[in-house]
């Protein structure tokens, strides 16, 4: 008795009745046509989906590592400006940056190319750069990278704030240069404490990038808002959708809680 109530404390009541509503929809799914019909018009979504978030990810971490690498800076300026940056742009919902990159920021852009380049029209093999080259899907993505960047260079900033002074100053009395110090002292003790949040940022990011539908962008929820209009299968629909982001976020959350049991047990060894 003392085992299975011992089983019982421990098991994850919340995860099982998660695991219980994903196998109904997943039956659902299988078993009716009309699900099956409506997934199969949601699938190439899913993959718009997954391309626009780790996208967005990839650019935003690469852009958060400058600014959060910027904010140790010798120079006050330099850290000024980072500070500026991340302030800023945390401080502006991302449905409000996705509308102000799509149509103030790209159109800006395109103006300022043109008018620095002072290149007429189909000169030779090079044309005028227009609005409309530069896409929605792309417009979004950048909007994504932007907004999320802020977060994650505080991301990198609290990881490489935790790194010991005293190992630092060891490399410095070693002659390692600033590029080397990073390398190879910083970056992979700071990356133990940034990996788990970066994934939990990482997950926010799958479910923001339902807000690129609004820019016409084919994700998952532009799709089922575009299927359910047109056959008034509301219900059957948005549980599809419900159920693809739901795969996609518990998926993603459980290999982070996987990842963080590991790395606590290698600190213990």
């Amino acid at each position: 008795m003392m085992p299975l109530k011992r089983t019982l404390e421990r098991t994850p009541w919340w995860l099982v009745t998660i695991f219980v509503i994903a196998l109904v929809l997943l039956w659902n799914m299988v078993a009716d046509q009309s699900y099956q019909r409506i997934a199969g018009a949601l699938s190439e979504g899913l993959l718009t989906t997954i391309g626009v978030t780790f996208t967005a990810f990839i650019i935003a971490s690469s852009i958060g590592l400058v600014v959060a690498l910027a904010g140790f800076s010798r120079y006050r300026i330099v850290r000024e400006v980072a500070r500026f940056y991340v302030e800023i742009f945390r401080g502006i919902p991302v449905l409000v940056l996705l509308f102000y990159i799509a149509f103030v920021g790209a159109p800006e852009v395109v103006n300022f190319y043109n008018w620095a380049m002072q290149i007429p029209i189909e000169q030779g093999w090079i044309e005028k750069a227009r609005t409309r080259d530069f896409t929605l899907l792309w417009r979004a993505i950048i909007a994504l990278a932007i907004s999320y960047s802020a977060f994650i260079a505080e991301v990198f900033r609290a990881g490489i704030q935790e790194v010991s002074k005293g190992q630092i100053e060891a490399a410095q009395a070693l002659g390692l240069s600033s590029w080397h110090r990073f390398r190879l002292i910083i970056l992979p003790q700071a990356m133990r404490k940034i990996l788990p949040p970066l994934g939990n940022d990482l997950v926010a990011m799958i479910k923001d990038s339902a807000l690129v539908s609004v820019l016409g962008v084919q994700d998952i929820t532009q799709l089922g808002k575009v299927f359910s209009s047109s056959t008034f299968q509301f219900f059957e629909t948005y549980n599809v959708v419900a159920f693809m982001y739901l795969t996609l976020t518990l998926s993603l959350s459980l290999l982070i809680r996987a990842f963080e049991s590991h790395l606590r047990r290698n600190d213990h060894h």
